[in-house]
């Protein structure tokens, strides 16, 4: 061999190494970035389950407000969720709650609705998510009975949490 050849047999194995050392770095760099999705995937989860019981724990107190406001006036649960953004009962607004909030797993204003006794009166509601909780235990005292609940749509909000 002579000394020209030799000079580039050894840089184009240098190259050779520096395109796998390249594709290495790209391959760990990957892995992270998937890594990092899934957890900002599981942190977004969180914070939607935290923002549904805080907007059922809205709905509770409008429940309970629209049960114990002058009971006589007719009816002790409404009919429609928007009766407690402005309550029929009464000729100026009374409000049981600002607005009703969109469910923050399906991103949609729609509510599944458990009805009272005479088929008619709302007694409760859930979110229409079927996905698995991520929280199934430590439970604020007045949601002890979502523990190990298979599905969000489990969480039923009432006024009575019983």
């Amino acid at each position: 061999m002579t000394r020209g050849t030799l000079g580039k047999v050894t840089r184009r194995a240098d190259q050779g190494f520096t395109y796998l050392g390249l594709m290495i770095v790209l391959a760990i760099i990957g892995v992270a970035a998937a890594g990092t999705l899934q957890m900002g995937a599981v942190l977004q989860r969180h914070a939607a389950e935290e923002e549904l019981l805080a907007i059922g724990l809205e709905f509770h107190e409008a429940l309970k407000s629209y049960a114990h406001a002058n009971v006589g006036v007719g009816g002790a649960a409404p009919h429609r969720l928007e009766d407690l953004v402005r309550d029929p009962r009464y000729p100026n607004p009374k409000r049981h709650l600002r607005r009703v909030p969109a469910d923050p797993l399906t991103g949609q204003v729609s509510w599944g609705i458990i009805l009272g006794p005479d088929g008619q009166s709302i007694v409760g509601i859930h979110s229409l998510s079927q996905d698995r909780p991520i929280k199934i235990a430590n439970f604020p005292l007045i949601f002890q009975g979502f523990e190990a609940k298979p599905s969000y749509a489990d969480w039923i909000f009432t006024a009575n949490p019983e």
